[in-house]
């Protein structure tokens, strides 16, 4: 079966910036929309964005203005661009897609994570 691999996540100073790459391996269907989502410590897993296979994007309040969302699908990968981070944003960064079927999911991929840390 398929698997997801972020990568791009480290320590940085608030006001900083970093992208986050996700890529997409072993899957055999074509990949609809993907998300990122975040866990803080001690938190819930939130959802921060998503994008449709053509590329209309979605973000959570917290992040609009400061995040973008992107991917390439000839290279199975999704992106997230992070500028002006504040220290509210540290968290382990997930991502994720559905297998689709009938219209209707029937596998949920995660990644491993990729941990980010905004320090002031």
């Amino acid at each position: 079966q398929g698997q997801l691999v972020e990568s791009g996540g480290g320590l940085v100073q608030t006001g900083g910036s970093l992208r986050l790459s996700c890529v997409a391996s072993g899957m055999t269907f074509s990949l609809d929309i993907m998300r990122w989502y975040r866990q803080a410590p001690g938190m819930q897993r939130e959802w921060v964005a998503d994008i449709t296979r053509d590329g209309s994007a979605n973000y959570v309040d917290a992040v609009k203005g400061r995040f973008t969302i992107s991917r390439d699908n000839a290279k199975n990968s999704m992106y997230l661009q992070m500028n002006s981070l504040k220290p509210e944003d540290t968290a382990v960064y997930y991502c994720n897609t559905d297998q689709m079927q009938w219209g209707a999911p029937v596998y949920t991929f995660w990644g491993q994570g990729t941990q980010v840390t905004v320090f002031s």
